[in-house]
């Protein structure tokens, strides 16, 4: 059963320039992007509430306006594996707008969530309608293929420290010989995004040191770049 959001809220001026500027809506024309809003439904979720279940039936997909939002799978065991984080405008759940009933893994909240929804239906239903609809929702299907495509290369390709130190890189200025970083979730999060065990992820902090890397919590400071490149 998933657990019932606390309340409905208004789409503030924020939050409607999260989702406006998000991949499958900064795309659309003015006369779409006015109906999407009008289909949005804006919600929150306290930190662990589950938003929906592997095999529920599918009403809606979903766009992160505030925190973070983990989609996972979990086996026979009760074994958990982690498939994305979904961070402010990230979308989750439009590739049922292609075809399927039933969502394909869990959605849980991090921490305290805000998220717009979409009905799956009359956003289907939109999508007839609407040339620049349909095209959004294959652009967005075909970015989540290409991301895909790259998180299984990074598994099979790169050693744990190597995911880790590409993920910092990614998230340092692109000038400057050192940096400080705070992790926008915690780290256990960062596990499951980078597709590690927490302490898999914790001796792959360990192995960066003679890289310069440190740790302090959710900071990390970064003391050489370019030997952190080197990894």
């Amino acid at each position: 059963m998933v657990i019932p959001v606390n309340k409905t809220l208004k789409l503030n001026t924020r939050d409607k320039n999260i989702l406006l500027k998000s991949s499958f809506m900064e795309s659309l024309g003015p006369a779409s992007m006015a109906r999407m809003l009008d289909l949005a439904t804006v919600t929150n979720f306290e930190a662990r509430d589950i938003l929906f279940r592997e095999g529920e039936a599918a009403e809606y997909f979903y766009c992160v306006l505030t925190g973070y939002v983990r989609l996972y799978r979990l086996n026979r065991d009760g074994r958990e594996a982690d498939i994305r984080i979904c961070g402010p405008g990230d979308t989750f759940a439009e590739c049922l707008l292609a075809c399927g009933d039933r969502y394909l893994y869990n959605a849980q909240a991090a921490e305290n969530v805000v998220v717009a929804r979409f009905e799956l239906q009359k956003v289907r239903q939109l999508a007839e309608q609407e040339k620049d609809v349909a095209k959004a929702v294959i652009q967005c299907l075909s970015a989540h293929l290409r991301s895909s495509m790259d998180c299984i290369a990074n598994d099979r390709l790169q050693t744990a420290p190597q995911r880790v130190a590409h993920y910092l890189l990614d998230n340092c200025p692109q000038d400057g010989s050192s940096a400080s970083i705070r992790l926008p979730f915690q780290k256990s999060l960062l596990a499951g995004k980078l597709g590690l065990a927490p302490e898999a992820l914790s001796r792959a902090f360990s192995s960066l040191r003679r890289a310069g890397v440190t740790v302090r919590g959710r900071i990390i400071q970064i003391n050489d770049i370019s030997a952190l490149k080197q990894i």
